[in-house]
């Protein structure tokens, strides 16, 4: 089973705006924001053991320091691995905020995952990522989101139950909860524990969740969806759902461009 973008690269697992974004430059943990913060797709590197990880932050153009911002993480599909940092502010999220940059008031962390690898392999540097932002930018803790596209849709659902404390609300776009599923689209095993399946469903059942697929989608079933929607309600959870017809697997160009459902994500608030 393949997963990715459409129509280049099919997958499940920069033209930068004008103007928004900066040269890459390394930037050591802990460095504070400056009076003047840049904004719009600002290119960052994260510090890692083997070098660096370049990623893309998104900082809305009215940010100011003086109030606490909403932070969502946006995990992309397979066809957007690699080592550029880049692409993954192309497709999906990326996209979205560049047509209506108005609907996202928010920091919009965009990590990107090795090549050949699956998220498993990469949530330790996002959750670094993540600490990185909350130290730079005011973040607001109770309201951080998680959404992600076929490869990132199964990692928010997987991820986003174990770190069901953090995330105010979860949307995943056409991805499933099955680890299994997965396995085709990574050169080793799964590098993380993540609990049973069941364990999974009863964390699921603790975070508001708005999930997407295409109805006719050949590449990830909508019925991985559907299980996953089916088992969370059963275990108590409050979960919306929509399936968009004549999408195949891209869903989320449609899920993303929808005013209703992006209110919805940020009107989630942890207590």
């Amino acid at each position: 089973m393949m997963f990715g973008r459409v129509p280049c690269v099919i997958g499940v697992m920069l033209g930068l705006c004008a103007g928004a974004s900066s040269p890459w430059a390394a930037e050591t943990e802990g460095q504070a924001a400056p009076a003047s913060t840049p904004t719009g797709f600002l290119n960052k590197v994260l510090p890692t053991a083997g070098g660096a990880r370049r990623y893309v932050l998104y900082v809305p153009f009215e940010y100011t320091a003086d109030k606490p911002w909403p932070l969502m993480v946006f995990l992309h599909g397979a066809g957007e691995r690699g080592d550029d940092g880049l692409i993954q502010s192309e497709v999906g999220i990326g996209s979205a905020i560049r047509r209506h940059p108005e609907r996202f008031p928010a920091l919009v962390l965009m990590p990107q995952c090795p090549k050949d690898e699956i998220w498993d392999a990469a949530l330790e540097e996002v959750e670094r990522a993540m600490a990185q932002t909350q130290a730079d930018y005011n973040i607001d803790p109770q309201r951080i989101y998680l959404t992600g596209l076929s490869m990132g849709g199964y990692a928010t659902w997987v991820w986003g139950a174990q770190k069901a404390d953090t995330f105010a609300a979860l949307m995943p776009i056409c991805g499933g909860g099955n680890l299994l599923d997965m396995l085709t689209l990574s050169e080793s095993p799964i590098k993380r524990n993540f609990g049973s399946f069941q364990d999974r469903v009863k964390q699921l059942a603790q975070v508001p969740i708005y999930a997407f697929h295409g109805a006719d989608d050949e590449v990830v079933p909508p019925a991985r969806s559907q299980q996953m929607v089916k088992l969370v309600k059963e275990a108590g959870g409050k979960v919306k759902y929509k399936e968009f017809a004549k999408t195949g697997h891209n869903a989320w160009d449609q899920a993303y461009a929808s005013e209703d459902a992006i209110k919805w994500l940020f009107k989630q608030k942890k207590p």
